[in-house]
C-alpha cells in the first residue's frame, strides 16, 4: 500500500481521515488448494476400482484414503476412518477382520480370509513410515510439507476435503501407480534396509486390481521408470528417510541406500522439542520431604491447637491464626510445583522441516508488539534498542513485523522511532554479516568480553569501529531530542512539514499509524529487504475508559491483523530487548511443532535482567520464582503469563476453546447408559485370548501414536468450521466489532491478509479498529484479547486461556532470550511490588477470581492452586505484620506465645524445620537456584508483604468498595550516573514506614528484654532465648530494608526516622499501659529476711 510516505491519522467516530506522513505495504497472498485426489496418510494416488470409480473407503465423508491404508487401518490400526472415526465396513477384496459384521450383500469367498496377501511386517512398517513421514493434507504445519510453499490464508472451510472426484478411465496407464512399498523406519534415528534378503528375488508388487495383470500397469517399462522417478521426487520433497531407486521389474539394490543426506532428512522429521524431567534421584526425595512436612506441620497445629497460653491467650491465639494461614498459602505455593520439568528445543530439526533450500521460508509469520507511554520515564534509546533487536532477529523478515504502541501519543516518540528506522538500515546487516549477539547496540557495544572471539572475518574490525560510531552519532540525535522535548512549546509540537502534531493532547487526539519500514523502496544499505516496522497511536477522546496497557495492546491486536495478521505475536516491554536472535526460533518449536503445538496458547520465558548489583539487595531477579515455580508450572499444564517475552497463538487471544483430541467411537447404542456400554465392551474383551489382547494392545498404542497429528488436525479443522459455517457474521461482529475486515481475519487460522480488500479499505479499517469506541458492547476484554478488570492484565489474561482448555511452555533457553532493565533502588521495587499486588486484590475482589470462576473448564486443579495462590497473596501481609510485631510484643510484656516446651513439643518443633531446611535445599539443587538468590527472596517476602502488599490490600479495598482510584508510578528504567548508582537513590514514599516501625520495635524490645534479664538474674534468661530469636528472625530479614533506608552516605532520612520513632513510642507507651512489667497493684514489698539492725 503506497500511501506517499505520510503519517496516517483518523477518527473512526467523527468520520475524520487524513494522510499526514505514513506508508504501508499490504501483501495479499493467495492460496491453491489441494484437489484431493491422493491418500491423505501415504500421499499416493486414489486407485481406480473395478467399477471404474475412485476407492472410497469410508462411505459416510469419503475422506481420500487409498485401499493398502484402509486394509492397514483395518488390520493393524483402530478399523476407524481418521476423519469421521467412523468404522471401517469391509469392503469386497478386502479380508475379513475381527469385529466385521455379517453382511448378506458380499459374496467374497475368495478373499475373505486372504490373511496372506501381502506380508505384515512389510505393510506394517510402510504404514508407519507413511504417516509418520508425509504430509496431512493441506496444512501448511504438519510434518509433511504441503504442494503450495507459501503460507495457508484461505478460509477454514477450504480445508474440507472434497467429497466426489474426477472419473477416470477404465483402463489405466503405464504412468499410473500401483503399490510400492514406501520407505522403512524404525524408531528413533535408525535406519532400516530393505526387508529382503536375496537381491535375486524381484519384489512381487500389490496390484491395484487382483484381477488384472500385473503388466497392464506397465512394470519393467520405460514409463514406469519416468513414474517411479517423479515419485523419488515427490518423496524426497516430503522429507523422506529412504529414496527407492526403480530398475528392471521393480527390483531393489540394497547399496543404493547410503546416501550422506538421508541423517539430515531423518533429523528433520524428529520432534522439534521434548520434555527433560527432573532425574528421580532430586525429584522423589523432594516430594516425600513435602508429603513429611505436610504430616509434621499437622502435628504441629496439633500441639498448638491443644496447649494455649493461658497467661498470654490473646497472644497465643493470635500466632495461631497467622500460623495457620501460612500453612494454607505453602500449600498453594507448594504443591504446584510438584511436576517441575525441563525443555530442549532443536533449531536444526526446525530448519529442515520449514526451510528447505531453494524454496521460500515455510515459518509462520510473528507480529512483535512493544508498548511505551511516557518517553519521559522509559527513555527513547531504551525503546530504540528494544526496536532494533526486534529488526535484527534471526527469522525471515518478510516474516517479521514489529507494532511499537505510544499510548502517549508523544512527538518525541515518534521522532526517536524514525530516527531508529534509518539506523536499523546499517545495524541490521551488520548484525546478520557477522552474526553479532546481542542485537541491541547498547548492550552490545557495552559488553565487557572480547569482542574478537570466534570472529574470522578480515573486515570485522574495521566495519564494528564505523558502526560504533555511527551508533554514538544515533545516540547523540536522540539525546538531542531528549532535550528538545523537555521544554513543550506553546502552540505544541509541530512536524517538519509544518503541520500540527495530532498527539498535543494526551488525552484527545486521533489515531495515528505510521509505516517507517517494510514498504516498496525502503531497504538497508545492501540493497535487502527489512522487517516492517509500524508505530501506533490508538485514539483517545474524553469520557472513554481507554484501559490502560491492556486496551493499547488489544489496538495492536486489531491493527496488526488488518495489516500483517501473523499466525503468532510476541509482546515486550520497551525496556525487554531480545538478547537471543534465535528466541523466535526457540519458541517456533513448540508452536509449530505437528503433534503437540495445536493445544499451545503462548510460550512464555523468563525475565533476565541486566543492571543489577552483584549481591541483588532487594531480589529483584526473582530467580526462586522463574527457575523454580515456574518450571513446576510447566509440568502442569503450563507457566503463567507475566506480561513480556511471550509468543501468543493469535486465536487463543481471541477466545476459542483449544482443540479437542476425539478418541474414536465404540460401537454402543446411544440408548443406553454410559455403565451399560462399558459393560458390553468389557464383555466382547472377554472373549478375546490373552495372545490376541496383548498383540492387539501394542497395535492400538503404536494407532494412536500414528494418528496423534491427525486428530489434532482434524479438531483444528473441525472448529474452523465451525467458526466459519455455524456462526453467524451478527454473531461475529457482535464479539469482534463492526470491522468486516478484521472480522474475517479473525477466522484465518494460519494468518494473512484477506485476500477481497483493496488496499484503501485497509487503510480505513486500520483507523477505524483503534478508534476509542470500536469495543463499545463488543467482547474486547472480556472474553477476547487482553482481559480487563486489573492493572496486572497478565496474570487474567493467561488464566481465561487455561480455562479455556489451552496449555502454555515455559522455555528456557541457554542463552537468556529476553534481558530488561529492572528498578533497584527500594522506593522504585516497592512501587512496583506495589502495582503486582494492587492487581491480584483486584482479581480477587472481581468474578474472576479463580477461587470461583472457571470451573468445568479446562483448568486442571494444580494450576488453579497457583492462580489462587497469585491472587491471594497480598492478604498474608495482615497476618504477616502482626506476626512480625509479636516478638517486640513478647519482648516487652515478658510472655511469650507457646508454652514451656516439652521434649515432644521439641522435637516437632525441630522437625519442622529441618523439613523447611530440607524442602529449600532441595527445590535450590533441581531448580539450579543459589542460596544467595534464595535468602534474598525470603527476605523480601517479608520486606514487600509489610509494606508494599499491605497498602495494596487497603487501595484495592477502596477502589472496588468505595470507587476511589488509584494510580501508580511507572518505574524508572534507566540509570545513568554511574554503575549502580542508582542503587543509593532515595525516593520518599510512605511505603517506607510500616517496615521502619517495625525494625525500631524489634530493636527497642531486644534492648528492653536483655536489660530486663540482666535486672532479673540468670533464672530469666532460658525464657529470654525463644523471644530473642523470634526478634532476630524478624531484623534479620528486615536487614537489605535497613541497608536501602541509610544508602550510600549511610544515614536514614529525617522524616523517616520521625515518623517510625514516633510510631513505635506510641506502640511501646500502649503496651506499658497496658500491661507493664510491674504489678497493676503496685510494686510487692517483702521481707528480705536479712536484719538490718545489726
Amino acid at each position: 500500500m503506497d500511501t506517499g510516505g505520510r503519517l496516517i491519522a483518523g477518527s473512526h467516530n467523527r468520520n475524520e481521515f487524513v494522510l499526514i506522513n505514513a506508508d504501508e505495504n499490504a501483501r495479499i497472498k493467495s492460496v491453491q488448494e489441494l484437489s484431493g485426489q491422493t491418500c491423505q496418510i501415504c500421499g499416493d494416488e486414489i486407485e481406480i476400482t473395478v467399477d471404474r470409480e475412485p476407492f472410497v473407503a469410508c462411505n459416510e465423508c469419503a475422506f481420500p484414503v487409498c485401499r493398502p491404508c484402509y486394509e492397514y487401518e483395518r488390520r493393524e490400526g483402530n478399523q476407524a476412518c481418521p476423519q469421521c472415526k467412523t468404522r471401517y465396513k469391509r469392503i469386497k477384496g478386502s479380508p475379513r477382520v475381527e469385529g466385521d459384521e455379517e453382511e448378506d450383500d458380499i459374496d467374497d469367498l475368495d478373499n475373505e480370509f486372504d490373511y496372506d496377501a501381502l506380508d505384515p511386517q512389510q505393510v506394517a512398517e510402510a504404514m508407519l513410515t507413511a504417516r509418520l513421514n508425509t504430509g496431512r493434507g493441506s496444512h501448511p504445519y504438519a510434518s509433511g510439507m504441503p504442494a503450495n510453499s507459501e503460507p495457508d490464508s484461505s478460509p477454514p472451510s477450504s480445508q474440507i476435503p472434497l467429497l466426489t472426484y474426477g472419473e477416470e478411465g477404465s483402463e489405466i496407464s503405464a504412468d499410473h501407480h500401483a503399490l510400492i512399498v514406501p520407505p522403512f523406519m524404525g524408531h528413533g534415528n535408525r535406519v532400516h534396509p530393505m526387508p529382503y534378503t536375496d537381491p535375486s528375488v524381484p519384489l512381487q508388487p500389490r496390484a491395484m486390481v487382483p484381477k488384472k495383470d500385473i503388466a497392464v500397469y506397465g512394470y519393467g517399462s520405460v514409463a514406469w521408470k519416468d513414474r517411479m522417478e517423479e515419485w523419488k521426487k515427490r518423496q524426497n520433497d516430503k522429507l523422506q528417510v529412504v529414496k527407492h531407486e526403480g530398475g528392471n521389474g521393480g527390483n531393489f539394490d540394497g547399496e543404493e541406500l547410503d546416501d550422506a543426506d538421508l541423517p539430515m532428512m531423518d533429523e528433520g522429521r524428529q520432534p522439534l522439542s521434548r520434555k527433560l524431567p527432573i532425574p528421580s534421584s532430586k525429584i522423589n526425595p523432594y516430594r516425600m520431604i513435602i508429603i513429611l512436612r505436610l504430616a509434621i506441620l499437622g502435628l504441629f497445629f496439633h500441639y498448638r491447637l491443644l496447649h494455649p497460653v493461658r497467661d498470654a491467650y490473646g497472644l497465643w491465639l493470635t500466632s495461631v491464626i497467622c500460623e495457620i494461614w501460612f500453612g494454607v498459602s505453602w500449600i498453594l505455593d507448594q504443591f504446584p510445583k510438584w511436576y517441575p520439568i525441563k525443555r530442549e528445543t532443536y533449531l536444526d530439526r526446525l530448519s529442515l522441516r520449514y526451510e528447505k533450500e531453494g524454496k521460500p521460508s515455510e515459518l509462520a509469520s510473528i507480529d512483535v508488539f512493544v508498548s511505551t507511554v511516557d518517553p519521559m520515564k522509559e527513555p527513547p534509546l531504551i525503546t530504540a534498542n528494544t526496536v532494533l533487536s526486534i529488526l535484527a532477529v534471526d527469522y525471515p523478515v518478510d516474516k517479521v513485523a514489529c507494532y511499537v504502541s505510544d499510548d502517549g501519543a508523544a512527538m518525541l516518540t515518534f521522532e526517536a522511532l524514525s530516527e531508529t528506522s534509518e539506523f536499523a538500515r546499517k545495524w541490521v546487516p551488520f548484525c546478520k554479516k557477522f552474526n553479532v549477539e546481542p542485537r541491541a547496540p547498547e548492550w552490545y557495544f557495552s559488553q565487557k568480553i572480547d569482542y574478537l572471539k570466534n570472529k574470522v572475518h578480515p573486515a570485522f574490525v574495521r566495519e564494528r569501529r564505523a558502526m560504533k560510531r555511527e551508533y554514538e552519532e544515533f545516540k547523540v540525535r536522540i539525546n538531542g531530542l531528549v532535550a528538545t522535548a523537555q521544554k513543550v512549546p506553546e502552540d505544541g509540537w509541530t512536524m517538519q512539514d509544518g503541520t500540527p502534531w495530532p498527539g498535543n493532547s494526551v488525552r484527545d487526539h486521533p489515531g495515528m499509524i505510521q509505516v517507517f519500514l517494510g514498504h516498496s523502496g525502503v531497504r538497508d544499505i545492501e540493497g535487502n529487504e527489512l522487517p516492517c516496522l509500524v508505530y501506533v497511536s490508538r485514539e483517545k477522546r474524553p469520557g472513554f475508559e481507554h484501559h490502560k496497557k491492556a486496551g493499547a495492546m488489544n489496538a495492536l491486536i486489531r491493527v496488526s491483523a488488518v495489516l500483517s495478521n501473523a499466525p503468532y505475536l510476541l509482546n515486550v516491554d520497551c525496556d525487554h530487548y531480545i538478547n537471543n536472535s534465535k528466541a523466535l526460533r526457540e519458541a517456533m518449536c513448540f508452536m509449530m511443532d505437528p503433534t503437540s503445538g495445536k493445544k499451545v496458547c503462548y510460550v512464555q520465558f523468563p525475565q533476565r535482567f541486566d543492571g543489577i548489583d552483584r549481591h541483588d539487595r532487594y531480589s529483584n531477579r526473582n530467580v526462586v520464582f522463574f527457575d523454580i515455580n515456574m518450571k513446576g508450572l510447566d509440568g502442569i499444564q503450563g507457566p503463567i503469563y507475566v506480561g513480556t517475552g511471550c509468543v501468543f497463538r493469535r486465536q487463543a487471544l481471541y477466545g476459542y476453546d483449544a482443540p479437542v483430541t476425539k478418541k474414536p467411537p465404540g460401537k454402543t447404542c446411544n440408548c443406553l447408559p454410559k455403565w451399560c456400554c462399558c459393560l458390553c465392551c468389557c464383555s466382547r474383551k472377554n472373549k478375546k485370548t490373552k495372545q490376541k489382547k496383548t498383540k492387539k494392545s501394542k497395535q492400538r498404542e503404536a494407532s494412536k501414536q500414528i494418528h496423534a497429528l491427525e486428530n489434532i488436525e482434524e479438531g483444528i479443522s473441525e472448529s474452523n468450521s465451525q467458526k466459519s459455517s455455524e456462526v453467524s457474521q451478527v454473531k461475529l461482529e457482535k464479539k469482534f466489532g463492526q470491522s468486516p475486515v478484521f472480522v474475517a481475519s479473525t477466522l484465518l487460522e494460519n494468518g494473512g491478509v484477506p485476500q477481497n480488500a483493496s488496499p484503501a479499505s485497509l487503510l480505513r479499517e486500520a483507523i477505524q479498529v483503534i478508534s476509542c469506541g470500536y469495543e463499545d458492547k463488543t467482547e474486547w476484554g472480556k472474553e477476547v484479547g487482553w482481559i480487563y478488570g486489573s492493572v496486572t492484565e497478565d496474570i487474567l489474561t493467561g488464566f481465561k486461556m487455561h480455562c479455556h482448555g489451552w496449555r502454555s511452555v515455559y522455555c528456557i533457553p541457554k542463552r537468556p532470550a529476553f534481558k530488561g532493565s529492572a528498578p533497584i533502588n527500594l522506593s522504585d521495587r516497592l512501587h512496583q511490588v506495589l502495582r503486582w499486588a494492587l492487581g491480584s486484590v483486584e482479581i480477587f475482589l472481581s468474578r474472576h477470581c479463580p477461587i470461583w470462576y472457571g470451573y468445568g473448564g479446562g483448568l486442571k486443579w494444580l494450576e488453579r492452586f497457583s492462580y489462587i495462590n497469585s491472587v491471594v497473596y497480598p492478604w498474608t501481609s495482615i497476618p504477616l505484620l502482626v506476626y512480625c510485631t509479636l516478638p517486640a510484643i513478647c519482648l516487652l510484656t515478658g510472655k511469650f506465645i507457646v508454652p514451656e516446651i516439652s521434649n515432644y513439643a521439641s522435637l516437632v518443633f525441630m522437625a519442622l524445620f529441618i523439613s523447611i531446611a530440607a524442602t529449600s535445599i532441595l527445590e535450590m539443587q533441581w531448580g539450579g537456584v543459589g542460596i544467595d538468590d534464595w535468602w534474598r527472596n525470603e527476605q523480601f517476602w517479608v520486606i514487600g508483604g509489610v509494606s508494599s502488599h499491605l497498602f495494596a490490600l487497603f487501595q484495592g479495598l477502596l477502589k472496588v468498595l468505595a470507587g476511589v482510584s488509584t494510580s501508580f508510578t511507572v518505574t524508572s528504567k534507566a540509570a545513568d550516573d554511574g554503575e549502580f548508582s542508582e542503587l543509593y537513590l532515595f525516593k520518599w514514599t510512605t511505603l517506607l514506614i510500616p517496615p521502619t516501625t517495625l525494625l525500631i520495635m524489634n530493636i527497642v524490645g531486644v534492648v528492653v528484654g536483655v536489660s530486663d534479664a540482666i535486672n532479673n538474674g540468670y533464672d530469666s534468661w532460658g525464657p529470654l532465648f525463644g523471644r530473642l530469636f523470634f526478634a532476630f528472625w524478624v531484623i534479620i530479614h528486615l536487614y537489605p530494608f535497613l541497608k536501602g533506608l541509610l544508602g550510600k552516605q549511610d544515614r536514614m532520612p529525617t522524616i523517616i526516622l520521625v515518623w517510625s520513632i514516633l510510631l513505635a513510642s506510641i506502640l511501646t507507651l500502649v503496651w506499658v499501659r497496658i500491661n507493664p512489667f510491674v504489678s497493676k497493684d503496685g510494686p510487692v514489698l517483702e521481707i528480705c529476711g536479712l536484719n538490718c539492725d545489726d
